[in-house]
Parts: C-alpha cells; sequence; structure tokens
C-alpha cells in the first residue's frame, strides 16, 4: 500500500458526552464520556491506516497535554513527526444525542510561531521522498494564516506530490486557489465561502467554473443524507448515502477523504471508488468513533448504495 503523509495543523482532544437529549440552559447528564486524540488529519490517518496504508502523521501539538496523543500514535502505529510547541492542544466538547444530533464546542487552538512553522517546513520536507500522497486537513491554528497554506500546497504541488485538502472558510478559498489534487467541501462550507448557492450538482458545477483557472483534478462535495457529488471533468457521479442509524457524525468527512484517496490509489473504476467511499462515510456515522474494523461491513453497506452520472 502507498505511504501516505497527513498534516493536522489544528490538531484536538475530542471529548464526547453522550446523552439522551439535550436541555439547554438547564442541568444535563451524561450516560458515557469519551475523550480521544483527533483532528481532521488524525481522523483521516487512522481510517487510511485501518485500510492498510502506511501512514506519517505530522503538524503542530501543544507540549504540556502531549500524552494522550503519544499514546495514541504508539496504538495506531504511526510514525509521530509533529512539531511541538509551548502550551496546550486544544479540546473539543461534542454532545451527542440520542437522535444523532450533534453540538460542537470547539477550541481555538495553541499559537504558533515562526520557528515551529520552519520546523514542520523541515520535517515535511525530509519525509517528501518516499511520500505519494499529503492530506492537509482541519482548521488552522492561530499563527498560521490562509496564505501560509496556500504557499505549503503550492510547494508541495512543485514537488510532484498529490495533496489532498480539506478545510473551510478562508483556508478553503486559499487551498482550492493553489489547485490541490483533492479538495473535499461540503455544500454548506462552500456556500459559506463563496456567497453562492451550493446544494445542488449544476449549482456547484457553476460555482467552481465562477472560480475560474481550476486545475483541481478531483472535487468530492459532501452533502450530509443528501450523498456526495463527484465534480470529476469526464465522468461525474452521485452517490445516494444509504439510511442508516445516525449515532454520530464526527469523522464521517475524514472518512469520506480517506476513503476516495483509498479508492483512487487502488485504481477502482470511478463507480467503485465513489461507492466504497460513501460506504466508509456511512459507517463511520453508525458509531461513536469512525474505525474500519471489519470490511465485510462496508461490502454489505456498498450493495445500499446507488450510484448516478451527473452527465
Amino acid at each position: 500500500m502507498a505511504k501516505i503523509l497527513t498534516v493536522t495543523l489544528n490538531p484536538a482532544i475530542d471529548v464526547t458526552l453522550q446523552l439522551d437529549n439535550l436541555q439547554v440552559g438547564e442541568v444535563n447528564r451524561h450516560h458515557a464520556v469519551v475523550s480521544h486524540a483527533a483532528g481532521k488529519g488524525l481522523n483521516v490517518a487512522q481510517v487510511l491506516k485501518d485500510l492498510g496504508h502506511d501512514v506519517i502523521v505530522t503538524g503542530f501539538l501543544g507540549a504540556d497535554n502531549r500524552q494522550i496523543f503519544d499514546a495514541h500514535f504508539v496504538q495506531e502505529g504511526f510514525e509521530n513527526q509533529f512539531v511541538y510547541v509551548a502550551g496546550e492542544t486544544r479540546q473539543n466538547i461534542k454532545i451527542a444525542e440520542a437522535s444523532g444530533r450533534m453540538t460542537d464546542i470547539n477550541g481555538k487552538g495553541v499559537q504558533i510561531d515562526t520557528i515551529a512553522k520552519q520546523q514542520l517546513f523541515d520535517k515535511i520536507q525530509s519525509l517528501l521522498t518516499h511520500i505519494e500522497i499529503v492530506v492537509i486537513a482541519g482548521s488552522l491554528p492561530p499563527g498560521f494564516d490562509a496564505n501560509e497554506l496556500k504557499q505549503l500546497i503550492e510547494w508541495l504541488n512543485q514537488q510532484g506530490k498529490k495533496v489532498a485538502v480539506d478545510t473551510s472558510g478562508q483556508a478553503l478559498s486559499a487551498a482550492i486557489a493553489a489547485n490541490p489534487w483533492l479538495i473535499k467541501p461540503n455544500g454548506d462550507e462552500l456556500t459559506e465561502t463563496y456567497h453562492l448557492p451550493a446544494s445542488t450538482y449544476l449549482e456547484q458545477q457553476q460555482l467552481f467554473q465562477s472560480i475560474g483557472h481550476m486545475q483541481i483534478q478531483h472535487i468530492i462535495v459532501s452533502m450530509g443524507e443528501g450523498g456526495v457529488n463527484w465534480l470529476h471533468p469526464t465522468h461525474p457521479l452521485h452517490a445516494q448515502a444509504p439510511k442508516v442509524q445516525v449515532k454520530s457524525t464526527v469523522g464521517a468527512g475524514d472518512s469520506l477523504v480517506a476513503g476516495m484517496i483509498h479508492g483512487l490509489l487502488t485504481y477502482y473504476s470511478p463507480e467503485e471508488i465513489l461507492k466504497t467511499a460513501t460506504a466508509i462515510a456511512s459507517h463511520a456515522v453508525t458509531q461513536i468513533g469512525f474505525q474500519v474494523p471489519d470490511l465485510s461491513v462496508i461490502e454489505d453497506l456498498k450493495q445500499k448504495i446507488a450510484i448516478n452520472s451527473l452527465s
């Protein structure tokens, strides 16, 4: 399998509280709590590892509460190339209700200085010889701006690497301007970033045409229960998500990114790539967490997914 580098610039400790029904302004009692090392790049790494790929992880981590991450890297067998900075990695509080509704309260992130940014660049440069794909996923921490993200993607392009990006807001706009190999926004993120409707294939197509000078090979637009659109230049496709019982949406988008990368590296047909990725993402929402412990579950879900041409 391929060796993949995931870059998580603003990781977090996800604290997921499970309760029956959130009563705003009232005293609530959870019946379970789970804490784990997270961040979109690390989530992608987890799924890619479950699918059999060799993963190296990097980004920025706070040195003061690094233990949960260090233990996670050892447990998962990740090669740890993170840059440790002064301070604590943020916590994200996720309130998961029995209905499947998720309420997120996200931290801001640790401050990143010029020295740490240079250390990260040096680490990435030293790793690139054996890397096939670089995944950059998640938000940007304080001190690391959208233009620096754009410069990082452009530099990786110049090194001949395939770059997959999953982010939002100004970072999404900057990433798209840098023309990575793959992006995975959702419809709401596109509308928020470009102030244009993006709920249908036609609207998404018109939005990207309005940007101009784009050379992104794979545009994947996730739409929750509405499925997934793959704005492929020659065979655009739509996958209708199967009906499943939703326990948590955490990691679903990251699972979709990992599934697409897995399929593209495995050279499945376009229909099989999208069906597999959608099944992996659908499986993620049925659990607290997003592991892929049993591929037979994915195969079962694939039988329930319809793939339609958008051309």
